[in-house]
């Protein structure tokens, strides 16, 4: 069994409020849920508008399988264009 844990600090550059910004973490963490059967939460800077800390968790019986899934998901957040990911953390167990 292989966990696999990120952490990924972001920027939300348009966000002019707290609702403005937890419209896009709302989005951002149900398609990630839903893409990639992950659990995602925002762990930290909860009340800052700009920046947000989020946490997902994946487990799997393949080491292998679980880099791609890892991979796949720093490139689908990379993508969302109201989002800056600058930094991002992954720890395995």
């Amino acid at each position: 069994m292989f966990v696999a844990v990120i952490t990924i600090d972001l920027q939300i550059p348009m966000a002019q409020s707290l609702k403005d910004k937890r419209r896009v973490i709302k989005s951002l963490t149900d398609k990630c849920k839903n893409r990639f059967n992950v659990a995602v939460a925002e762990v930290d800077n909860k009340d800052l508008w700009k920046n947000a800390k989020l946490g997902l968790v994946t487990i799997t019986g393949d080491r292998r399988y679980l880099e791609k899934v890892i991979n796949k998901i720093i490139k689908y957040i990379e993508s969302f264009p109201e989002i800056n990911l600058y930094n991002y953390d992954i720890d395995y167990y």
